[in-house]
């Protein structure tokens, strides 16, 4: 499966296709908005234009010299720019499950590292200034889990652990486990 392109330019033919006009037009546009706050350009291209969210953000962005929606191209690049601690856990965690899974496959998809196998997203990780989110792609596997996950803040989508939360690797696999036999 090939990857989405990522530039923000990939969204030029589908702004002009849907709003009418050249992107040389949407650019003296932006021109206009110039020294706006990113909120208030975005609103401005909803409000007046009918710009869906993805469009306005792509245009925004990449008046503001933003080519890509990418920020990381490997793993590497993605643990170099969190904690030092955090890429440490998430990398442990990783560990724990390829040993297990070794089909599963690491890639950045969302700026985030995530494990899949084939196009079916598994695991992923995200950090935030006090936690590692983890998210087992699937709410059903969130919610068999849910007893085992006390000591966590459970959200809808991610468990939130401690950024040097000592890996339950039994946890984790079970809950690989769990979210393959669902693909």
């Amino acid at each position: 499966m090939a990857a989405k392109d990522p530039s923000r330019e990939a969204h030029f033919p589908a702004i002009e296709k849907k709003y009418g006009e050249k992107m040389s037009y949407w650019f003296k546009v932006m021109a206009g908005l110039d020294g706006k706050k990113y909120p208030e350009q975005i609103a401005h291209l909803r409000e007046n234009f009918g710009f869906s969210q993805a469009h306005a953000n792509a245009l925004v962005m990449y008046s503001r010299g933003s080519i890509s929606a990418r920020r990381f191209e490997t793993p590497t690049e993605y643990f170099k720019s969190i904690d030092v601690k955090q890429a440490k856990t998430i990398k442990a965690m990783i560990k724990v499950i390829t040993d297990k899974y070794p089909e599963l496959e690491l890639v950045i998809a969302w700026n985030q590292p995530m494990l899949r196998k084939g196009t079916m997203y598994v695991f992923g990780w995200s950090v935030t200034k006090n936690y590692i989110l983890m998210a087992p792609w699937s709410t059903n596997v969130l919610e068999a889990f849910r007893p085992k996950l006390i000591a966590f803040k459970v959200n809808k989508k991610t468990i939130a652990v401690p950024s040097d939360w000592e890996v339950d690797a039994k946890l984790l696999q079970a809950m690989v486990k769990a979210r393959l036999a669902e693909g």
